[in-house]
């Protein structure tokens, strides 16, 4: 029999590269402290240099190692260059997909120009990611590990978020394709679906009554706050800890998809 890892072993990052692509956002942001860490030296990329920087000068402040590289989901070009350099550097063993961007028109008013936005930067730019970044992710000596974020409104259908919820939707199924795809070449292909949590993309949607709908709805009766993420983030990105896990959701929400009436 093999001997027990310690708890702080088996979420151990040293030594391992991560990219978190809409690193400069609340939720982004907390996902790239939490890896560096956990001992990951962390590339945060995103649009914003001054949010990016600004989140590399907190990773470092805490003893940790990151840097900003600029990069738009919705371009593979810059998503490209920045693949390039992180594959000079030796590739990334983890990629977190973390950029998104919300919308509250209802079906019958939502255009065409909206409905694509909602699609290319909450579903395809993750189609777009994960295969510009999986050739430099692939046959590594531990594996490696892509984490997708999905969202409780991915299903059953929610209010007022009818494009974004189509686009999460597809989040679930791409996951599970990549992950069947990737498998063979030691790439693990997760999820994580976040209740509601306060954040800039959301915040809008977030009104009084809206909160009260869904913390009745919430077998915890509270909204998340971004730590209570960490542990299914880095419990994903670590190969001791979840090795012989992929294509799985993994949701985190405070009981809200347990609920009914």
């Amino acid at each position: 029999m093999s001997a027990v890892p310690t708890p702080a072993a088996l979420f151990d990052l040293t030594g391992k590269r991560a990219a978190v692509i809409g690193g400069t956002g609340v939720l982004g942001g907390r996902f790239a402290q939490s890896l560096a860490a956990a001992g990951a030296e962390v590339a945060v990329l995103g649009r914003s240099e001054e949010r990016g920087t600004a989140v590399v000068a907190e990773i470092e402040a805490a003893g940790g190692r990151a840097r900003f590289i600029a990069a738009d989901v919705s371009d593979r070009t810059t998503l490209g260059v920045a693949a390039a350099d992180l594959a000079q550097g030796g590739g990334i063993d983890i990629l977190v997909n973390a950029a998104g961007v919300n919308g509250k028109t209802p079906f019958a008013e939502l255009g065409d120009e909206e409905w694509e936005r909602l699609l290319e930067v909450n579903l395809t730019s993750v189609f777009r990611a994960c295969q510009i970044f999986a050739p430099q992710m692939s046959n590594r000596p531990d594996g490696a590990s892509i984490i997708n974020i999905s969202s409780a409104s991915s299903g059953p259908p929610l209010s007022k978020v009818f494009g974004y919820g189509v686009a999460k939707a597809g989040i679930n199924n791409l996951t599970q394709y990549l992950a069947r795809e990737l498998a063979p070449e030691g790439v693990r292909v997760n999820a994580i679906a976040p209740g509601f949590f306060p954040a800039e993309q959301n915040r809008a949607l977030l009104t009084r009554e809206r909160v009260d709908s869904i913390i009745g709805h919430t077998a915890m009766r509270r909204l998340g706050s971004p730590e209570e993420l960490d542990g299914a983030l880095l419990w994903l990105a670590a190969p001791l800890a979840s090795g012989f896990v992929t294509g799985a959701v993994i949701h985190v929400d405070g009981g809200f998809s347990a609920m009914t009436i």
